[in-house]
């Protein structure tokens, strides 16, 4: 299974893409003979994780993810599917969140009938992550045809809910440590990664040779998440390196978080707080559920914006294993915040002037309904806006917090005269240190490193330390590239 095919099943529905859409990712000729990593997402940039791993006969995906961010990036989610990718049978999933898993029901539309392995946690989660962002796809299209600023007639969604439920019946899943077969003399193993619910690192045995995709390496000693765990050695490397040149702040997160929330509540205004739906808002909520058990913002209603991270959050306690959290810990977080489910509710929530805690999904501020709280609370300088980890290039919450005075909301231009901050130190993703560490963990040295998904600075840095401080061969592949593993 998982051989080369003489014919790309898909070609009649990417002639038809290629003619909407010029972007499209260049793919480099493959190399004429040995095992090769081709880079199709997650270079140069942090979002479109996707790798095609290739022997000349047998090949799999590892990753099949949104790029998000400026539009340049963005066009390349309506792009035709390399014939390359189109023909494989397996996708190996490192776990759900929507730069790496956001494309699969994309894949689904475009006909791709494949197989996709992850934990079962990672499956529950996607079925969360793929139905909501197909649910939103469809709602930005009937919300930007009903208003006249796209600039497309009629504005389509990219895939719709059915594309990702038709994704969802691909899932297969897999447990931690063990050895899953893929083909002949070649099997897969997956390994924790913290992050998220489910995360991991993937480890494949390719015929003698190992390979190690990082995924989303968690942080140490996180309050929620547990370590990471990488395996004992690797031929090959590819490491994410979306702090790559950063450290964390060294300070107190759930002290950092109540001290913006009640100075921002003392003025008489309204915290919003963009935030993942899956990971970074349930440690948002843990986090206030400590600040409330230690007597602070008792009286300050919170109110989760957001239903697929409502949703999220109750897998928490049906996933014990899978973090830090004692029962009652995990029972406590879910029930510190007011759950806002219907639109109505969040649209009173919207209008209500009496100060609050507001948490709404996306962490970037790149749709869902934070983007109805921004309008209404960024132009009013009592208010804050706090965010809690990484904001890509090119997206709301990267502009906001390099200081923009104005960001375009469905096709307006909306001030910013709120407070804006971000608390990195509640990030999922390990520092550049942390990074480092995970890699050091490693027994012996690998062939070769393959610095990826992180902005060109951030992985041209933590390249640079890999090669002077461990002494290993270490490049940043471009986005097409192929990588040969010899």
């Amino acid at each position: 299974m998982h051989k080369r095919k003489k014919k790309h099943r898909l070609h009649r529905h990417l002639s038809a893409t290629m003619l909407e859409h010029e972007a499209r990712i260049e793919l480099a000729q493959r190399p004429a003979e040995g095992l090769g990593v081709a880079f199709l997402g997650a270079s140069g940039t942090v979002t479109g994780s996707r790798y095609l791993v290739d022997d000349g006969e047998t090949q799999l995906v590892v990753d099949s993810g949104l790029f998000q961010g400026p539009k340049d990036l963005r066009r390349f989610n309506w792009a035709p599917m390399p014939p390359e990718v189109a023909d494989v049978d397996l996708v190996l999933l490192t776990h759900a969140h929507l730069d790496h898993s956001g494309a699969l029901p994309r894949m689904a539309r475009l006909g791709w009938d494949g197989t996709v392995l992850s934990t079962r946690a990672t499956e529950a989660l996607c079925e969360l992550l793929l139905l909501d962002s197909g649910h939103l796809q469809e709602k930005d299209a009937e919300f930007a045809n009903r208003h006249g600023f796209s600039k497309h007639q009629p504005a389509l969604p990219l895939y719709t809910q059915a594309d990702a439920r038709l994704a969802l019946q691909r899932f297969r899943t897999i447990e931690f440590g063990v050895w899953h077969p893929i083909a002949d003399g070649i099997k897969a193993r997956y390994h924790r990664a913290g992050h998220i619910l489910g995360a991991a690192s993937i480890e494949i045995d390719w015929r003698g040779r190992t390979i190690l995709f990082s995924g989303d390496v968690g942080r140490y000693g996180d309050a929620v998440m547990k370590d990471p765990e990488p395996p004992a050695r690797a031929d090959y490397v590819l490491i994410e390196s979306t702090y790559g040149d950063r450290r964390h702040e060294q300070v107190d997160p759930t002290r950092a978080l109540g001290d913006y929330v009640e100075r921002c509540i003392k003025r008489g205004g309204t915290v919003v707080i963009p935030a993942f739906a899956v990971g970074r808002v349930q440690s948002l909520l843990y986090h206030f559920s400590r600040l409330r058990a230690g007597g602070r913002l008792r009286d300050i209603p919170i109110f989760l914006d957001s239903p697929m991270a409502i949703n999220a959050s109750g897998l928490m306690c049906d996933f014990m294993e899978e973090h830090r959290l004692t029962r009652a810990e995990c029972e406590a977080a879910c029930g510190v915040a007011h759950y806002v489910r219907e639109v109505e509710e969040s649209k009173e929530l919207t209008a209500n002037p009496a100060p609050k805690v507001i948490i709404s999904a996306s962490g970037m501020a790149t749709g869902g309904r934070v983007l109805h709280h921004l309008k209404r609370f960024a132009p009013d300088g009592k208010n804050l806006i706090l965010f809690s980890g990484f904001q890509a290039a090119g997206t709301r919450g990267a502009a906001m917090i390099g200081g923009a005075r104005t960001i375009k909301i469905h096709g307006e231009y909306v001030p910013v005269e709120a407070e804006v901050a971000n608390l990195t130190m509640l990030s999922a993703h390990a520092d550049s240190d942390e990074l480092m560490r995970w890699l050091g963990s490693l027994k012996e040295a690998p062939k070769q490193v393959f610095v990826t998904h992180g902005e060109p600075s951030g992985a041209h840095v933590l390249a640079k330390r890999v090669s002077e401080e461990l002494g290993w061969s270490c490049s940043v592949p471009t986005l097409g590239s192929w990588g040969l593993l010899a």
